[in-house]
């Protein structure tokens, strides 16, 4: 079964108190989203494997540890996961960016992807999916089956919010997809929005709403 991880960091604690806040303005909040991607990415980055290079510092030969290559791929699903790109590229400058987007059938409810570009080596690399709402689950399972039918073997989910039902949903599709998530909170509404939530995220960065 996949591994969730709930962050439990201060900072992150006190960035989502502020996307919460329904007062919270479009300049705030999207800085806010990218902070906590930022913060998150630290976590979700810890496996990766290092090596021993030598160097010389200023004052002796030292033996120091690198990152051994590891090729990452940042992919948000559209739109609401590119509040996200940003910090995560502060933090790992050399990933590829990949996208996905995704909209909810209206008549069946079922997620449709009406575009997906990804790097060319996108089954050589290890995905880190990006979308600050994990709600219904919906979009996640199929963006994830999408990264899977063309190759990709290891995914890693990135949420700011998630519901649990969200949570059962991806675990019951995709066991080996760890979950990293800044909250998890305590219901859907009927209409599928998250309680206590913080409102549409893609309206709320990009302003639309």
């Amino acid at each position: 079964m996949a591994t969730v991880h709930e962050m439990d960091h201060p900072l992150i604690k006190h960035k989502l108190s502020l996307m919460r806040d329904k007062t919270t303005g479009v300049k705030e909040f999207r800085e806010a989203t990218a902070e906590i991607a930022m913060l998150m990415c630290y976590e979700a980055t810890r496996d990766l494997p290092l090596k021993e290079i030598s160097i010389e510092t200023p004052v002796a030969q030292a033996k120091v540890k690198v990152i051994s290559g590891k090729k990452i791929a940042l992919v948000p699903i559209l739109r609401a996961g590119l509040g996200m790109i940003e910090g995560m590229l502060e933090m790992i400058p050399a990933a590829k960016v990949g996208h996905i987007g995704l909209y909810r059938d209206p008549e069946t409810l079922h997620p449709v992807e009406y575009y997906c570009k990804l790097p060319s080596d996108i089954q050589d690399r290890d995905v880190l999916l990006l979308d600050p709402m994990l709600a219904t689950g919906g979009s996640a399972v199929a963006a994830i089956d999408s990264l899977k039918r063309r190759g990709v073997k290891h995914i890693k989910l990135m949420n700011l919010i998630a519901a649990p039902e969200g949570v059962k949903t991806v675990q019951d599709a995709h066991p080996d997809v760890d979950i990293f998530v800044a909250a998890i909170d305590e219901k859907l509404n009927e209409h599928g929005y998250i309680i206590p939530g913080l409102g549409d995220a893609g309206d709320r960065i990009f302003g639309t709403k």
